[in-house]
């Protein structure tokens, strides 16, 4: 960080003002100064993975779905993760056993349906490596759906070859969630990137997370909400900051991101509306911060807004 020009200047604030003008994809990964700041009520695991884990890398938090965290490797490795503190070159890295063990957690509990690779990024494994996690999944009867959740597809396109495809090319539902922030993030590789995913026959999903300085307004949402859409990819979580260590300055307030959910309301598509979700800290699962509007009158009646704010009565 460079020093202060101006004495009366605080460093940290001197910093902020002599880099306003970064990006907003730059934003996501350049460190900054700001991240020193820890607020009292920010932790390690936000979203409480570690209570729900009944054994390495897997989190069993919901009865139907587990995440099997397969890496603790990012192709890139964004601010505001609240996984910042799981991943990288200090992880506790599963070893052969721990998957062993992981994949007979799986196949010994027949409630779940769906299991969800994360990490870390599944995508940053080699295909082989990839392919034979996918059988050993897909050769479990009572797991019905896959899906995986990457950036890689937007950090390093060049990563999305045809071997690699072709190790995702499934008999059993996949689904690729992809994290993805602001509309500049769709670059021409990007979209090729995109284009050979979905001749895998997954279905393409998108994940963002509400930040501020970098998407939290309802232009630029929406923006980017379309060109995904028009990309054969469906908006599917629109997140709430997670209070990750650190992360204050990406934070936006609830009824900030309300209010941004209200001007996208009618202005967007419906293929285009995420889910606007907080994950309860403590490991409580996520929950919907859906905008009202509607809200019961005397005799029955509603009180209903329609998406340019007027009201009007429903019985």
């Amino acid at each position: 960080m460079k020093a202060s020009k101006n004495k009366d200047v605080p460093p940290l604030t001197s910093y902020i003002m002599e880099h306003a003008d970064i990006p907003a994809i730059a934003r996501q990964y350049i460190p900054s100064a700001e991240e020193a700041i820890i607020a009292p009520d920010e932790l390690s695991d936000p979203i409480g993975d570690e209570a729900h884990s009944p054994v390495k890398g897997i989190v069993h938090r919901y009865p139907d779905r587990a995440l099997y965290k397969i890496t603790n490797i990012c192709a890139v490795y964004c601010r505001y993760c609240f996984r910042k503190d799981m991943i990288g070159v200090n992880a506790d890295h599963l070893k052969a056993d721990d998957h062993k063990e992981a994949l007979a957690y799986l196949q010994n509990t027949p409630q779940i349906w769906e299991v969800i690779l994360t990490g870390g990024d599944p995508l940053v494994l080699s295909a082989k490596k990839l392919r034979a996690t996918l059988d050993e999944l897909e050769n479990i009867p009572h797991i019905q759906v896959l899906r995986i959740h990457t950036r890689l597809p937007l950090s390093n396109p060049q990563a999305i070859t045809n071997e690699l495809c072709e190790a995702l090319t499934r008999n059993k539902a996949l689904y690729i969630a992809l994290h993805i922030n602001h509309a500049d993030e769709l670059t021409p590789e990007v979209i090729t990137a995109i284009k050979k995913l979905h001749k895998t026959g997954a279905v393409l999903l998108s994940q963002s997370v509400l930040l501020k300085g970098v998407n939290d307004n309802a232009e630029t949402l929406e923006q980017l909400f379309r060109a995904l859409v028009a990309l054969k990819i469906k908006p599917y979580y629109l997140h709430h900051a997670d209070y990750a260590k650190g992360t204050s300055h990406f934070r936006t307030t609830i009824a900030e991101g309300q209010a941004i959910m209200r001007d996208l309301q009618g202005r967007i598509s419906g293929l285009c509306q995420p889910h606007y979700m907080l994950d309860i800290p403590g490991g409580h699962g996520k929950i919907p911060l859906t905008p009202p509007y509607i809200a019961p009158l005397e005799n029955g009646a509603y009180e209903v807004t329609d998406y340019q704010r007027q009201k009007h009565t429903y019985k």
